[in-house]
């Protein structure tokens, strides 16, 4: 009995020591996770007037190969400090914000749009 009791206690502690180390496991893969996608986080910025297009976040629920992801022109009102961003809808006159994940600039009136550069150096 003592010895079965002994063997039962030894197998306690090593079920915690496996739990421990998954944990620490975890908590690694979260932090790793993290990093990557912070890295891929693009830092956009807007300042009033701008033209951007809108992510469309409801793609994903009517699948569709050639269906636009981005819509219309908005055009930005302001910039808020943690991210988010107003905007103007001038068909619907109404506001609204959004994280600026989703948002990407709208170059079509741009006036370097049309403008081509080619560098060349010399070896």
């Amino acid at each position: 009995m003592t010895v079965a009791g002994e063997r039962r206690l030894l197998q306690l502690n090593k079920l915690e020591e496996f739990r421990l180390h998954a944990y620490e496991n975890t908590k690694l893969y979260k932090e790793k996770t993290k990093r990557w996608h912070d890295k891929q986080i693009q830092v956009r910025e807007f300042e009033p007037g701008q033209l951007v297009l809108l992510f469309n976040s409801r793609l994903k629920l009517f699948p569709g190969k050639l269906r636009m992801k981005w819509s219309r022109p908005f055009e930005v009102e302001r910039m808020t400090p943690h991210g988010a961003v107003e905007l103007w809808n001038k068909e619907k006159t109404e506001k609204f914000l959004v994280n600026r994940q989703r948002v990407k600039h709208y170059w079509a009136d741009h006036p370097d749009k049309h403008k081509e550069s080619i560098t060349f150096a010399d070896e």
